[in-house]
């Protein structure tokens, strides 16, 4: 939607507000906030609804709320005593006042995407059906219609899977659908069905994720609970169906990708292949992930998700310093910069994309601008509130900033949604790290060991451990932590993991350099 009031212009697909036709930078969380008050400007917002669309129902103080509405007032050119844009109610809540020039065109929902578009987006695309009732469920028959409109609704948010709308996909009814023929019809490579069996006064779902090409099974899970929570049950298995997909429709098109010639990969065949090298955490994958993200921009300039995993790329180059060690001084600061500018463009081309703005707030991160890439971070997970790997960079800055409780709510808040994530070890190193925070050194130790200890964990997760066992007095644990990430990446040192990881706290830091000095490892 486009907003246009007074010499401003707010553009609330890209993400951007213009004065004078020139844009205006703002902080993300200061933009949707913006955002919820015009879109609700025929009414009055009270402070519980704001901290529920811009903060995601965390604890706010009203002195946050009020730095943010000054900040917001401050980018349309309006002050606490005029208030002529936004108006505060004392006691009450706020609203938008300001007149607007013509109303918004409505945007057109994702889910109401044309079934034919597929083929020519090329995206991965799905059909969810509607569940099947087993059983006595007559009583509760809506919600075999109601469960797969909430998992609808969650995978439009995706992004880079096409969801096919409910209209077309609801004429597909039946226990035992025929997955192959729904995927000629729909033209999609995947169907998601399910069905519902009422027991007693429990209610148990079962679903499953069928390749339509071959009606294969590539993810089924289980679901049971009292039928007169069904409510929970529905954001249950909506939030496991979103994590599930981010990580199985990825790996199975990596798959397909793998039999293609280099020379006739797709673009987004060529991104899916480029993710699995990605997660490795190894430069030699990490350099082939970016060729891969290359290839892809090359076939479809405007990829969005393919500058975004660029992006990646070139964090973990910074974040991991891969190259030779006489290049390590001036390698972080060039890749970290590559980082910002692919993020800023896979933004620019697609501002409400999750994973765009995950790694925009992760290049921030890497230049020490904790806040600004945290407001990145919330938007990404406000976008997807089931997108595990948003909900880990929260942890993770959140850990950064000495904000342990936050960190610790988060990382558990991941795993739990993406148990078989690729960077389930950096997600428990994150708990670890919320357990460092706050000077809670047992738990620290145990949670960095169980991370280190996961597939795909690379040299600073190994310091991570070292650092927290050498807290807890245990020097043998930490001296053999250290040796493991020597032998991973023999040029590391404490300059390297602070700059990796850029504590906001003084103490903290000089806490954690204390142990790593102390097991052994070079300043």
């Amino acid at each position: 939607m486009n907003y246009r009031f007074g010499p401003y212009a707010l553009d609330t697909q890209r993400f951007e507000l213009h004065a004078h036709g020139v844009m205006v930078q703002a902080e993300p969380q200061v933009l949707a906030l913006l955002i919820m008050l015009i879109a609700n400007r025929h009414r009055l917002v009270d402070k519980d609804e704001l901290i529920a669309s811009v903060w995601q129902g965390r604890f706010i103080s009203d002195a946050a709320i009020s730095s943010r509405i000054k900040s917001a007032r401050q980018l349309v050119g309006d002050t606490g005593k005029s208030q002529h844009v936004i108006r505060t109610i004392h006691g009450r809540g706020f609203r938008f006042v300001a007149e607007l020039d013509s109303a918004p065109a409505a945007a057109v929902p994702i889910t109401e995407v044309p079934v034919a578009a597929a083929a020519e987006m090329k995206r991965p695309a799905i059909a969810v059906l509607p569940f099947a009732g087993l059983g006595d469920l007559a009583a509760l028959q809506i919600t075999t219609h109601a469960l797969p409109q909430e998992i609808i609704r969650e995978l439009a948010r995706l992004r880079w899977l096409l969801v096919i709308a409910s209209a077309s996909a609801f004429q597909y009814s039946s226990a035992e659908p025929d997955v192959r023929r729904i995927g000629t019809a729909l033209n999609v490579g995947y169907v998601l069905h399910g069905s519902m069996r009422l027991q007693g006064d429990r209610i148990s779902v079962d679903v499953e994720l069928v390749d339509t090409a071959d009606a294969g099974l590539l993810w089924t899970d289980h679901f049971e609970i009292k039928a007169d929570d069904i409510q929970s049950l529905q954001a249950v298995i909506a939030a496991q169906v979103v994590a599930a997909l981010e990580v199985h429709v990825p790996q199975h098109e990596a798959e397909r990708a793998r039999l293609m010639p280099a020379q006739s990969l797709e673009a987004w065949s060529a991104y899916h292949l480029g993710l699995q090298h990605m997660y490795r955490f190894n430069a030699a994958d990490n350099a082939a992930a970016g060729d891969l993200f290359r290839h892809a921009i090359a076939r479809e300039p405007a990829f969005a998700r393919a500058h975004a995993g660029l992006s990646f790329v070139r964090f973990q180059d910074a974040f991991l310093d891969y190259g030779p060690p006489t290049a390590a001084p001036t390698a972080a600061p060039t890749a970290g910069a590559a980082a910002r500018s692919a993020a800023e463009r896979a933004v620019q081309l697609d501002p409400l994309d999750p994973f765009a703005n995950a790694v925009m707030g992760r290049a921030h991160w890497l230049s020490g601008e904790l806040a600004t890439g945290l407001g990145w971070l919330d938007r990404a997970t406000a976008l997807s509130p089931n997108y595990a790997q948003g909900v880990y960079g929260r942890a993770w800055v959140h850990s950064l900033m000495g904000h342990g409780a936050d960190a610790q709510l988060h990382a558990d808040h991941a795993m739990a949604l993406s148990p078989l994530d690729p960077l389930r070890y950096a997600m428990m190193a994150t708990r670890a790290m919320s357990h460092l925070v706050r000077a809670d050194h047992a738990a620290a130790a145990q949670w960095a060991e169980r991370g280190a200890r996961e597939p795909g964990a690379h040299a600073l997760i190994a310091l991570i451990a070292a650092a927290c066992h050498g807290l807890n007095g245990d020097d043998a644990r930490a001296q053999a932590w250290l040796a493991e990430a020597q032998r991973r990446q023999p040029a590391v040192t404490c300059a390297r993991f602070l700059r990796a990881f850029p504590f906001a706290d003084p103490a903290i830091r000089q806490e954690i350099t204390g142990a790593l000095r102390r097991t052994g490892l070079p300043a």
